[in-house]
């Protein structure tokens, strides 16, 4: 996950549901974030295997796809970072979910399809799972949303 939501209002594995998640300044971008958290050297082990293997695109050019309607944007995030606010234009297909319902939402393999999360790395690792079930046009949005709206991109929610 690229962030802990919600801080100490659930119970974190071993952490009281009282106690916060450290801040820290995580390997994503994520400095600022008031429930950061650093990623572990093995999930940043596995992201940068999947990163070697997809198409990472610029916030630039996913703005400039999204308003020419050429490719479908897809926010990969969990429900309540969504509901808390997205791109404009952007569908939720969380990643909890996505490898499973993607074949019926978007049944073309060729359809160009941009994943975006809070930092880049969930999108990546989803992105490498679509290519691997046969997509051939998916890219991960580098950057993620914390980048989208420090770059004024259209903000919904």
């Amino acid at each position: 996950m690229d962030r802990v939501v919600g801080g100490g209002r659930r119970n974190c594995g071993a952490r009281r549901a009282t106690e916060r998640a450290p801040r820290t300044s995580p390997a994503d971008g994520e400095a600022g974030t008031r429930w950061s958290v650093k990623h572990s050297p093995a999930f940043l082990r596995l992201v940068e295997d999947a990163k070697a293997r997809i198409r990472e695109i610029s916030i630039d050019e996913t703005r400039r796809k999204l308003e020419s309607g050429s490719a479908r944007v897809i926010d990969v995030r969990e429900e309540s970072e969504w509901a808390a606010g997205h791109i404009r234009g952007a569908e939720y297909m969380g990643r909890g979910v996505l490898e499973r319902d993607i074949e019926e939402r978007v049944p073309d393999k060729n359809a160009e399809l941009i994943l975006y999360c809070g930092g880049g790395f969930r999108s990546a690792l989803s992105a490498d799972n679509l290519q691997k079930m046969g997509y051939t046009n998916v890219a991960s949005m580098a950057g993620g949303w914390r980048e989208w709206k420090e770059a004024g991109g259209p903000v919904e929610g």
